[in-house]
């Protein structure tokens, strides 16, 4: 399936404005565990703020979606996927903590950033933070690099292959002392899991409606 970004767009945005698929969504790239529905909601939590930004990057034929990949070598969730972001600082919105830390760690300047509207927060038991997922789009190619010693490599994976049905499947991991079933993604040879394989799925049941709605 082909996309054209600037029919996209305003779906996306327009979508982004209504009720959300929220954790219903979530839940169906979370780890197999009967607890989890209640762990998801950051409403009432003394948690640590973050944000990220989903963006929606221009490509040669279809947009991609840009992930970052975690240096191997790091103490806590070497190689793993994410999308940039980081911890809230103090006085500035959730969705500047998401462009910040994009310039940050991919060289994306804020102001190439078209804001398109807010995802379900999603809270990470592990961690405590609550996160609260953005997404934009830039309009014209940017000048994407790892600029930050925990990114080690830019992922821009094209959006129809993650809508593709063949690239989400499972297996099963030891986590916390059982055998528990992980949905992922399978993006270039690389596993998206855990909290970005489920916010990824709203936007994904966010792109499907958007598209949907106009056909």
């Amino acid at each position: 399936m082909a996309f054209s970004l600037s029919r996209l767009v305003p779906r996306l945005a327009e979508r982004l404005g209504g009720p959300l698929p929220g954790h219903e969504a979530h839940l169906r790239m979370a780890p197999r565990n009967p607890s989890r529905r209640a762990d998801l909601s950051v409403e009432a939590r003394d948690c640590r703020d973050a944000g990220v930004l989903l963006l929606l990057h221009p490509d040669e034929a279809d947009p991609s979606v840009v992930l970052t990949v975690r240096r191997d070598h790091l103490p806590d969730h070497a190689g793993q996927i994410s999308f940039p972001g980081g911890r809230r600082e103090r006085g500035e919105s959730l969705s500047d903590t998401a462009l910040r830390e994009a310039e940050e760690e991919i060289n994306l300047p804020p102001a190439s950033v078209d804001m398109l509207g807010a995802l379900t927060p999603l809270f990470i038991p592990p961690s405590n933070f609550c996160v609260h997922p953005f997404v934009g789009h830039t309009p014209s190619p940017a000048s994407l690099r790892p600029t930050d010693a925990e990114v080690g490599r830019i992922l821009q994976v094209p959006l129809a292959r993650l809508l593709d049905p063949a690239a989400r499947t499972t297996e099963t991991r030891l986590l916390n002392g059982r055998d528990v079933d992980v949905p992922y993604y399978d993006v270039a040879g690389h596993t998206v899991w855990g909290a970005t394989a489920m916010m990824l799925a709203e936007f994904l049941a966010v792109v499907r409606d958007a598209t949907a709605s106009a056909e």
